[in-house]
């Protein structure tokens, strides 16, 4: 497989970290209704990026350079438009004339505006007049740096779907005229939610990426820790749920140095060395979790957090508290019943009562015939045939799984406990 070169490591690097803030500032400046155009200038900033640093090599301060790039490109494409074009409502006389144009542009596209900027973003992509599923598309689209694919992958469906919905998005936006700025205090817990699910799935991309030749990819789990931290330090939104995720995704990345061998090959969780897990990281978990009980509800977030925290906080595996995690469990299928959720119940139900009662656990889940293109279903199920015996039906359903995921590593591990069978 081709390596990639530094100069497209780092390109890709601040691509992730440095998109979200340099469109969220420019779609301050040209206005909601000109997000595509903020988009673009954007992509060609970093290609213009791309093609120098091949050649000059990478600047000592590449993110300030893409700072003074992007801003002379908004002068260009400020200046080739007509002169009645209209941006930002609070920007447009500031930007038609030559006289401010460029001290504009030069005092809003600063790096000490970004993380405003972003937030303000964060909520403007939630807006109510779009559906949830292209809130969230925006989101990952606008703030997070991600591809048409990479966002059809995260929601299991078709690209021209997807590109469908970030178009109506954009439509929406330009023809109810809505402004860059925070939403009244009385709505912004509404669309905190999909704030919320946008940065979930952002992590979850990196923590178990579905297309790229790396299975963790650290630089995704930053940005959606990132952005999480942002909205627990706002004083505009309600926490709990956002501290909720943020130990969440605390505890799961404090096991990235542990779920690999030297080899390339995926550690469950029984086989990691927990010496290796972070424990900064995990006490800042527990930070987070003890903050979110200050609300008054119980998400999701809450519930997976806690499942987290249990293994978290086990010295090894044999002392993991499998009753507690299943009493998360039966919460969340009571609450926020999913298949998902329902086969990982399953698999708490192996540990504590053995693989025949999770077989019969994963023939009762509700709605199971959603699952037939996820992996971890056959996955799952071969693991349990195989330890029961039934060598034919796990072999079948662990081609089954290998067929059905884009990971190399889940393809070599679910290949090698095929293989595991053939030597038995």
């Amino acid at each position: 497989m081709q390596q990639t070169s530094p100069i497209e490591q780092t390109v890709e690097h601040l691509f992730r970290h440095e998109w979200g803030k340099l469109v969220a500032a420019l779609t301050k400046l040209f206005g909601v209704h000109n997000l595509e155009l903020a988009e673009d200038v954007v992509q060609d900033t970093l290609v213009k990026a791309f093609e120098h640093w091949k050649i000059n090599g990478v600047p000592s301060n590449p993110s300030g350079w893409l700072y003074t790039v992007a801003r002379n490109k908004a002068v260009d494409v400020i200046r080739q438009q007509k002169r009645g074009e209209e941006f930002a409502r609070s920007f447009t006389h500031l930007l038609q004339s030559e006289y401010s144009l460029v001290p504009t542009i030069h005092e809003q596209l600063n790096e000490k505006f970004v993380d405003d900027d972003r937030l303000r973003m964060m909520f403007v992509c939630c807006h109510p007049s779009l559906s949830p599923e292209s809130q969230v598309a925006l989101v990952l689209k606008t703030l997070c740096g991600f591809s048409v694919t990479e966002i059809a992958k995260a929601f299991v469906c078709s690209y021209d779907t997807i590109e469908k919905r970030l178009y109506r998005a954009r439509q929406t936006f330009r023809e109810q005229q809505v402004d860059f700025e925070l939403p009244a205090a009385d709505v912004l817990d509404s669309r905190l939610n999909n704030v919320l699910m946008a940065v979930y799935l952002l992590f979850n991309e990196g923590y178990n990426s579905t297309h790229h030749e790396n299975l963790i990819r650290n630089d995704l789990m930053r940005e959606a820790m990132r952005l999480c931290e942002l909205i627990c330090r706002t004083k505009t939104v309600e926490h709990a749920n956002s501290h909720a995720l943020m130990a969440l995704m605390c505890f799961n990345a404090s096991r990235n140095n542990a779920r690999m061998d030297d080899d390339g090959n995926i550690l469950l969780m029984k086989q990691q060395d927990r010496s290796k897990w972070n424990r900064a990281l995990i006490e800042t978990g527990v930070f987070h979790l003890e903050e979110s009980a200050a609300g008054e509800t119980i998400s999701k977030y809450h519930l997976e957090a806690g499942i987290a925290y249990e293994h978290a906080r086990a010295r090894d595996y044999a002392h993991t508290n499998w009753h507690n995690i299943l009493s998360c469990y039966n919460l969340l299928q009571q609450l926020y019943p999913s298949p998902i959720i329902a086969l990982n119940r399953a698999i708490v139900i192996a540990e504590l009562h053995g693989p025949k009662e999770a077989i019969v656990a994963i023939e009762l889940i509700e709605g199971k015939e959603t699952l037939k293109n996820y992996y971890l279903l056959p996955a799952v199920l071969g693991e349990y045939h195989a330890q029961i015996g039934d060598h034919t039906k796990a072999k079948a359903y662990f081609k089954e799984a290998e067929g059905l995921t884009h990971s190399s590593a889940e393809k070599k591990l679910l290949k090698q406990k095929e293989q595991s069978l053939h030597r038995r």
